[in-house]
């Protein structure tokens, strides 16, 4: 299961995807790896996530700050649910 955290990270990295009309292809190559790869992170049933060099890479293509990546708070979850 993705933690809340992570999947906040891969719907930010989707959404500047789509908002550059870029391909998960594109992607894959800024991150050095493959196409199947971003699709799988970006499938939420999948256990693939980005890691900070993922997201510090990331951050300098798209030319913003990797705190876009992150959200302004701590989630707080219930260590019983988690």
């Amino acid at each position: 299961m993705i933690h809340p955290i992570e999947q906040y990270a891969i719907n930010a990295v989707t959404e500047l995807r789509k908002r550059h009309n870029l391909k998960q292809s594109d992607l894959a190559t800024v991150l050095n790896t493959v196409p199947s790869f971003i699709s799988n992170v970006e499938i939420s049933s999948h256990p693939a996530k980005y890691n900070l060099t993922h997201l510090h890479s990331l951050s300098a293509f798209f030319k913003v700050s990797p705190r876009e990546f992150f959200p302004d708070q701590a989630f707080h979850i219930d260590p019983e649910n988690e």
